[in-house]
This record gives structure tokens, C-alpha cells and sequence, in this order.
């Protein structure tokens, strides 16, 4: 995307002719839709199944950008809009930032990304142009002064990257991943790279940058520039997440057989978009649907992990100038808000009546699914989850026409089968347990406020989570059976990692409020973390379960995780204790 600080408030745009007609390929005109909805009957859809052992993607998040140069920083009170998760947030859980040319501009979006990370966020970054002493200018095309890296500087430029990684680092940000170029092949305002270009790149420098590696970044989506990665070993070996943007990209294009082929332990994300366009005002309506449909096929149909959004302020983005959520924004919170970073999409019918749109997601015993109707008219929908009988109270919240994330009464599933009315036009998420009972939105929790980072960030850890562990707990988990069982996977980069903790309930009883003692090895800091309160944030720690996650039933799990750094050891926890029981360690 190009820089776009002389841009009016209305979205107007030095590029924006070109790029407002490409955003519209992805979908119908808006009288072609208007002709296909259904008129104002009821309708009613074919059941829409869904398969929770049926495991696709894991989802990493959702979130958006900010260029405080170009667009401005956000304010306090906005970030905690954007990376909260209770009632009138967003729940971003991935922020974008620019790796500023100049190094005196490094810290003009340090305080958004230090806010972020203590909400529990990941932080990534992108480039539009490396410093002024490292490019040449040549001829692409008609272009005659189009900008280009020195090739006997992409070693300094790997160092470049790898001095901003460090200088985030040293600020209390651990950088998960740094893209080699914004979209190198739509740059007439920035540096172009060639596919070859970024491929010899990434074969022969990208090896020594300290955190994880993302290409192409290309602004369509164009296969042409990261097939060529994909197909080469040693550069395919050095990228960590194959990046792309969806300007224009019809939803034909979504999919990717090659990376499926290819891109074993590689990571799948969509780095950046806006859509439908940048003219109308986020808050026009219906037109915000075409953004939850937009995110529906690009978890579905192109199965990223990750949905990212070009400025997250501004008037056709989640938050309006005015820094409250818009309607787009809304759309947004109806995916981020409650599938969290670690879930995991499952199979589920993607469309199972004409202009609905369905997608479903799992972490443990908690399954999310999010419905999209384009509808003028309700639709009749069932759902049915394989393999289960559950039944419980399904939590549900509801944006339409006159309402923006809204909690709506506990609906109930009955043996797996859950039969709902999707209101005209609309988006609702539903969240049910497999273990039956009530649901819960899931949430996302920071460290204990009482310790300190490793680093000093300028800005303090976040306030308390606002919902407290449940009581002590009332039942043993080896109670009448075996002891309960830990799968800890760890992701590590540079000087940082994630850990996704499972805890199983292998015995016959009921747990009823836990706590999962471990010890993290020498150099190992938890910076943020989800689904459960970690304390301290070293050492031995202790993870208590939040309000909606302290009952594990006999034969079912729970997932909690947490962000840290490390100095070099990325050695795992060895033992740990569920409520003073030892676990198995799977």
C-alpha cells in the first residue's frame, strides 16, 4: 500500500483509481447482489455440518496496521479499542508496523506495538524501502526512476532488518516475523524486487535475520512471486511465512495447491487489505458485509492463518477516525474477538444456502462457528457436530443493520444439533462447548501486572484481567483415575517464542479449578499470554485457568499458551503439576 499522508479524511487516494477497481474483481457488483439475495420470505438452509476432528489451518489472528508517519499513531484509549477482547473491542491480535528507512523513525509506533504486546498481541513488520544509501535507481517499463536494492547491499540490508528487530526487542517488543519488501510488485512509489530478486535474497542473506522471515508480500496475491520460493529448497528453507495482500484478487485465485504441496511447516498469512474499497464509509451498510464474507473465504478458501488489515483508523477502517468501531470493524470483532491465536479451523459446509457463508474453529472443547447471511430475509439454519452429543447453552453474539457485536440470549444444543435463525443480513458467532454446559467467549489474558518484563518497555503491562480464576479447586485431577496429561509445543524464532499448552482430563472426574505449575528454563520470560494467568513471569510459573475454562471434564482438554523471549535457550519445560498432581508430558 502506498504512503498516503496527504489523504483526505473521505479515503481519497493518489493510487486510489487504480486500486478501488482492482478491490471490486473479488465480488459482485453491487446489482448483481441486490438481484440475487433472497426476498423478505424466511428461508430455510441445508444443515450445515461440521466436523470437529476435521483439523485445517491454525489460525494465528486477526488485527491491522498502523504507520504513525502516514496515518498518525493511534491513542492510548485506541489501542486498548484494538487489542482488548471484552464488550466494545475489537480484539485484534496481530499488529503491523513499518520498518521505518531511517532509524531516527524507529520509535514513532513503538508505544502502539508495546501496547499490543501487553494485551497479548503479535507484532510484525514490513518495509517499504531500505535506507537511501542502499538503492539504486534503473528503468521498469515506463518508470524511469524506479527504485531498487543494490545487490552488493542485501547484506546490509539483512542487517538492517535484523538492527530494527533488536531495537524492538531492547524496547519490550518481541518481533515475530519481518517481511523482506511490501508488495515489490506494485512499487512505483517504493522499491521493486523481482521474484529472482527475492529469492537470491532469501537464499543468500535471509538466513542471518533473528526472527522469522516473510515473502513476498505481493499486492495480488500473484503466484508468479512466491511460486518460484516455494519451488527453490534452500530459499524455501530460509522464508518462515509465505506473505501476500488481496487487492483485487478474485476468490477463484484464493487457493494455493502449491503451498499446500510445498509448504510444509511454513506458515500461510494475509498481511494486508482493505475491502471492499476505500471510498465508502466503514459504517455504510450493507456493504460491511462484503468484508465478513472476504474474511470467510480467506480462512475457507485460501485457508490463511492470518487477516490482516491495511490502517486500522481511519474512515473506511475498523476504527473511524473518531476512534470508535465501525461497522467494518464490527464485522471484524465477530471473527477476532472470538477465534483466538492457537484455534484451529475445522470442516465445516461453507455454504450451505445461497448467499450464507459458514466457518467453524476448535481449541479443546470450545468450537466457534461464524455465519455470514447476505440474505434480505432470515435464514433457517441448522448446525450439527459430528461425533458428539453435547448439550448445552450456546453463547452468541449478533452484528446487523442496528446492532454491532451484540450478546443475544443463550440459544440451546441438543445432542450436537443446534438449530438457529440468522437474522437478514448479518453476521452471528457461535460458541458452544463439546462437553456441554454453558460457553464462554473465549478471552485473552496478560501476565500477573506485578511482574516485570525482562526488558523496560516505556509504557507499563496491562491492568488485570477483569475476570478472576474460579476458586480453589474442588476435585483432584487423578481423582478415581489416572493423573492428567500435558502436550506443550513450542514455536521459536530469534530470541522469541510462543508455547501452546494442552491440558488433558484422563481421569473420571471432573475438574473443577486448576493450576498448572511449571518451570521455564534459564533466559525464558513470558511477556503475554492467553487463556490463563501466568505468574510469576520466570522461573517456576504458575497458570491459573480463567472464569470460562476451569471445569475440564473426565476425557477432555483445555488449551492455554503464552508469547516469551529467550537468550538462546529454547530448552522446554521438563515436569509439570496439575493442582500438585504430576502430568504425563505427551
Amino acid at each position: 500500500m502506498t504512503q498516503d499522508q496527504n489523504e483526505p479524511v473521505s479515503g481519497a487516494r493518489r493510487l486510489l483509481s487504480r486500486r478501488t477497481v482492482l478491490t471490486t474483481i473479488g465480488a459482485a457488483s453491487v446489482g448483481a447482489v441486490a438481484a440475487s439475495v433472497m426476498g423478505t420470505m424466511d428461508a430455510e438452509a441445508a444443515t450445515a455440518n461440521i466436523n470437529p476432528s476435521a483439523q485445517r489451518q491454525t489460525i494465528k489472528g486477526f488485527g491491522g496496521m498502523t504507520h504513525a508517519i502516514w496515518a498518525g499513531d493511534l491513542t492510548a484509549a485506541q489501542r486498548d479499542t484494538t487489542f482488548g477482547t471484552g464488550d466494545g473491542h475489537l480484539g485484534f491480535s496481530i499488529l503491523r508496523i513499518p520498518v521505518n528507512e531511517n532509524q531516527s523513525d524507529w520509535s514513532r509506533d513503538l508505544a502502539t506495538a508495546q501496547r499490543a504486546v501487553a494485551l497479548g498481541a503479535t507484532v510484525f513488520a514490513s518495509p517499504w524501502n531500505p535506507p537511501a544509501s542502499m538503492t539504486e535507481t534503473f528503468t521498469h517499463g515506463s518508470q524511469t526512476n524506479a527504485k531498487r536494492l543494490k545487490y552488493s547491499s542485501y547484506g546490509a540490508y539483512a542487517q538492517h532488518l535484523n538492527d530494527f528487530n533488536t531495537y524492538l526487542r531492547n524496547n519490550g517488543v518481541p518481533l515475530y516475523a519481518i517481511s523482506v519488501q511490501n508488495e515489490p510488485d506494485y512499487a512505483s512509489t517504493w522499491t521493486w524486487w523481482t521474484a529472482t530478486e527475492i529469492v537470491n535474497f532469501l537464499k543468500n542473506n535471509a538466513g542471518s535475520i533473528n526472527t522469522k522471515v516473510i515473502a513476498p508480500e505481493s499486492f495480488q496475491y500473484i503466484k508468479s512471486m512466491s511460486d518460484p520460493i516455494l519451488n527453490d529448497a534452500t530459499a524455501l528453507a530460509n522464508v518462515d511465512i509465505i506473505g501476500a495482500h488481496l487487492y483485487g484478487t478474485p476468490y477463484s485465485s484464493f487457493a494455493y495447491p502449491l503451498f499446500q504441496q510445498k509448504g510444509a511447516g511454513k506458515e500461510l498469512w494475509m498481511t494486508e487489505v482493505y475491502y471492499p474499497n476505500s471510498t465508502d464509509s466503514a459504517d455504510a451498510w450493507p456493504g460491511a458485509l462484503d468484508v465478513g464474507e472476504h474474511m470467510h473465504h480467506a480462512m475457507v478458501d485460501a485457508e490463511f492463518q492470518a487477516y490482516v488489515w491495511w490502517y486500522i483508523r481511519r474512515s473506511y477502517g475498523p476504527l473511524r477516525e473518531d476512534g470508535q468501531i465501525s461497522k467494518r470493524g464490527a464485522i471484524m470483532a465477530q471473527f477476532s474477538r472470538f477465534v483466538r491465536p492457537g484455534y484451529v479451523r475445522i470442516d465445516a459446509t461453507a455454504n450451505p444456502a445461497t448467499n450464507v457463508f459458514v466457518s467453524a474453529y476448535r481449541s479443546g472443547n470450545t468450537v466457534v462457528i461464524v455465519a455470514v447471511n447476505k440474505n434480505t430475509s432470515s435464514v433457517s439454519q441448522q448446525f450439527t457436530l459430528a461425533n458428539t452429543t453435547a448439550s448445552g447453552s450456546v453463547s452468541n453474539w449478533v452484528t446487523d443493520a442496528n446492532r454491532n457485536v451484540a450478546q443475544q440470549s443463550a440459544l440451546n444444543m441438543s445432542n450436537g444439533s443446534l438449530t438457529v435463525t440468522l437474522p437478514a443480513r448479518s453476521v452471528v458467532t457461535y460458541v458452544a462447548s463439546l462437553s456441554g454446559g454453558p460457553s464462554r467467549s473465549p478471552s485473552i489474558t496478560s501476565i500477573s501486572p506485578s511482574v516485570s518484563p525482562s526488558t523496560s518497555p516505556s509504557t507499563s503491562p496491562s491492568t488485570s484481567p477483569s475476570t478472576s480464576p474460579s476458586t480453589s479447586p474442588s476435585t483432584s485431577p487423578s481423582a478415581n483415575g489416572t493423573g492428567p496429561r500435558v502436550t506443550y509445543t513450542m514455536n521459536s524464532w530469534g530470541n522469541g517464542f510462543t508455547a501452546n499448552i494442552n491440558i488433558a482430563n484422563t481421569g473420571t472426574s471432573t475438574i473443577n479449578g486448576w493450576t498448572l505449575v511449571f518451570t521455564l528454563p534459564s533466559g525464558q520470560t513470558i511477556t503475554s499470554g492467553w487463556n490463563a494467568t501466568f505468574s510469576p513471569s520466570s522461573g517456576q510459573v504458575s497458570a491459573k485457568n480463567v472464569s470460562y475454562n476451569g471445569t475440564i471434564a473426565p476425557g477432555t482438554s483445555t488449551d492455554i499458551g503464552f508469547q516469551a523471549t529467550h537468550t538462546g535457550n529454547t530448552a522446554e519445560p521438563t515436569s509439570f503439576t496439575l493442582n500438585g498432581i504430576p502430568c504425563t508430558v505427551a
